[in-house]
């Protein structure tokens, strides 16, 4: 095969390929009913974690917290986390959204942040190797080193990555709510360019199936374990064929470097739009199925829970949602009589983002910001603004995004027990002295 060249980057064009609020309903109508598999978890610790959380009995209870694994002695993070730049939380690395100011469209590495349930494994790239098999397979199963997906055609794209829970504080600090998770501020998304092969490429060359419907990527960090001792086994969470096909890369750079060990070195997925569980680092099996399939990843965690839903729960989440932040730190004081260029970012999973609008007396004006990027779908938009305070105190800063689908960040945001998607204006507390 002849050196590959990157395609181009479709990312900015609609996603039609899938209808996901049909496959959302489908696929939950398959779970409850029981015809769905949940792979790897044992019958009675899965009808136990269902229980907790109110699916197997129907009842609208109050839920409890995501499972959590065993804290290790250190975060199990392998780059620095200087503190300028991140707050660690637990085993997982929280971006400081004001070191984002003057780095660029992409995050750095060195400024990304990190999710992970347990530690970053450090995977040999000569060693490693992706397992394709299942019952979507038309053939036997398909091994593919990292030098056979170099040898197929390379696509970039640049997108976010952004946790699902990102925001989760401010249904408490905002809106008085109790959420349970952790307790991230904005700083849970970063974008990077990532470069890889189209998994598409990959799952026709495994010979996948016209009649399969989901694919199971699964994760080579350690398996999960919860608080209570229930190995829930390595992460793992199905993806509809329809989008697998579509825009889905496994990516081996970022940034234009090869992928480092924090962010899923050799392989990971990357989903564009999607929430960030859906993006498995460290990817190192594939199953193809023609049975719908189903994990502790969207069953027990990545669904919405509460008084505003279902008693069995939302629909499995997909798509991101609509949110904004300010490139400054939290509590700034800003001199008076001073002219100051406010900067920060926005980003839909939705569309593409069209209008920030900027408000620096707590909501009750607005203005536009000016938009330094071309609006792509599923990446971030870079904006600022000017503003010269007259009066000294404390005021709050809002920013308020609107997208290509004609949503705009609301004033509140329904509340779930698991703080998920978080779309609301943020009041950012400054003091003006």
């Amino acid at each position: 095969m002849t050196t590959p060249t990157d395609a181009p980057d479709t990312a900015g064009t609609p996603d039609t390929a899938v209808d996901e609020a049909a496959y959302d309903r489908r696929r939950l109508c398959q779970w409850l009913a029981g015809r769905a598999r949940a792979d790897g978890v044992a019958r009675r610790d899965l009808l136990r974690l269902l229980a907790a959380a109110g699916l197997a009995t129907g009842l609208s209870t109050a839920f409890p917290a995501p499972a959590r694994a065993a804290a290790p002695a250190a975060p199990g993070i392998v780059k620095p986390l200087p503190e300028d730049r991140f707050t660690v939380r637990g085993t997982n690395a929280e971006t400081n959204f004001a070191a984002l100011a003057d780095t660029g469209h992409s995050t750095p590495v060195s400024h990304f942040f990190v999710r992970n349930h347990t530690s970053t494994p450090q995977l040999a790239p000569s060693e490693w190797e992706l397992r394709v098999w299942g019952s979507g397979l038309a053939g036997r199963e398909r091994t593919f080193t990292l030098a056979d997906l170099k040898r197929l055609p390379a696509v970039t794209r640049s997108s976010f990555v952004e946790c699902a829970g990102n925001g989760r504080s401010f249904y408490t600090s905002q809106q008085g709510q109790s959420a349970e998770g952790t307790a991230w501020t904005l700083g849970a998304i970063g974008s990077a360019r990532w470069r890889g092969a189209r998994l598409a490429d990959v799952l026709r060359l495994a010979g996948i199936r016209r009649d399969a419907v989901d694919i199971l990527p699964r994760g080579l960090d350690a398996e999960y374990v919860t608080a209570d001792g229930t190995n829930l086994g390595h992460v793992r969470r199905p993806l509809p064929v329809p989008k697998a096909l579509d825009d889905v890369i496994l990516a081996y750079e970022m940034n234009g470097e090869p992928l480092p060990p924090d962010h899923g070195a050799p392989v990971r997925v990357v989903v564009p739009s999607w929430i960030g569980i859906a993006s498995i680092k460290w990817v190192g099996d594939i199953e193809v199925s023609r049975e719908p399939l189903f994990s502790p990843w969207n069953t027990d965690f990545y669904r919405l829970f509460g008084d505003a839903y279902p008693p069995g729960g939302s629909a499995p989440l997909t798509r991101q949602t609509l949110k904004s932040a300010f490139e400054l730190p939290w509590n700034a004081s800003l001199p008076v009589h001073t002219g100051h260029r406010l900067t920060g970012r926005s980003w839909s999973g939705a569309g593409t983002v069209a209008r920030v609008d900027i408000s620096t007396d707590a909501g009750h004006t607005w203005h536009p910001a000016q938009l330094h990027d071309t609006p792509r779908r599923a990446d971030w938009v870079r904006w600022s603004a000017r503003w010269h305070p007259t009066a000294k105190g404390p005021t709050e800063l809002l920013a308020r995004a609107t997208d290509s689908t004609g949503r705009t960040q609301p004033r509140t945001t329904v509340h779930n027990t698991q703080g998920y998607l978080f779309d609301a204006v943020v009041r950012h507390a400054v003091t003006v002295v």
